[in-house]
């Protein structure tokens, strides 16, 4: 039995095709961050096991929960922008089947960028471990946060296709978001920052990006991605910096 846990918050133009992707998955569990759009209108179409909880900036005790609502043997995590193909499907029911001493599998991510894939750059090397055995992992990390199994781990060949970002505004309001909460948990952990690392890592990051990841390759969309992480880099530094002044953040 496969269990999915999906994370909503204002989810309306992504919720339906995300959904409808998981559709195979014997049990899917939502847990909403109080959505105020239509998410929640969209969900009664489905069936689904819907929970009411506030993220309150923490997306590792948020999965957590739906980790502990789940019921299946195995539990797949999906965020609503990613989608499951039909291959990765009858993947992942086959290797859930044959793969009895596996208790996790990495997947790789397929990003889109504006409604252009992007093949290079740091997000074409990224794998995540979403799917695990019910009481083998446990996620950590307040923001992109991993989850921690006890076993063996193996990878799917086919990947998870994300759509993060369908307009720039969106992507810069995301940057200002996940940059606050990184800033935040750095701090709680006690990293310090400076000036020169204020300057330098986000150049860092552009030339890794751009450079050696080949974002280049991906044309003008690669150029901009880059420099948009690159951004997210300087404003992480920047509100560490402030924090540590004691100023406040958002």
């Amino acid at each position: 039995m496969i269990s999915a846990v999906v994370l909503t918050k204002n989810e309306e133009n992504n919720i339906v095709d995300c959904l409808e992707s998981i559709s195979f998955c014997d049990e899917i569990i939502i847990v909403d961050d109080n959505s105020n759009d239509r998410t929640l209108e969209l969900l009664s179409n489905f069936k689904v096991k819907l929970y009411k909880r506030s993220l309150n900036d923490n997306f590792s005790i948020q999965r957590n929960f739906g980790l502990e609502k789940a019921t299946g043997d195995w539990v797949l995590f999906i965020d609503a922008d990613e989608r499951v193909t039909p291959l990765l499907k009858k993947e992942i029911l086959y290797k859930t089947e044959a793969n009895g001493e596996v208790s996790g599998f990495y997947f790789r991510r397929k990003d889109y960028f504006i409604g252009k894939p992007l093949n290079h750059g740091e997000t074409a090397s990224i794998k995540l471990l979403r799917l695990v055995k019910k009481r083998k992992g446990i996620w950590q990390g307040r923001v992109h946060e991993v989850i921690n199994v006890l076993g063996k781990t193996e990878s799917m060949e086919n990947p998870i296709i994300h759509y993060p970002h369908k307009t720039l505004s969106e992507f810069l309001s995301e940057i200002s978001s996940y940059s606050t909460l990184r800033a935040k948990e750095l701090f709680e952990s006690g990293k310090k920052t400076n000036f020169l690392s204020i300057i330098l890592y986000p150049k860092a990051k552009f030339l890794l990006n751009f450079f050696i990841k080949k974002g280049f390759m991906d044309g003008i969309y690669g150029f901009v991605f880059a420099i948009l992480m690159s951004f997210h880099s300087f404003l992480v530094r920047a509100k560490l910096w402030l924090l540590w002044q004691k100023k406040y953040i958002s």
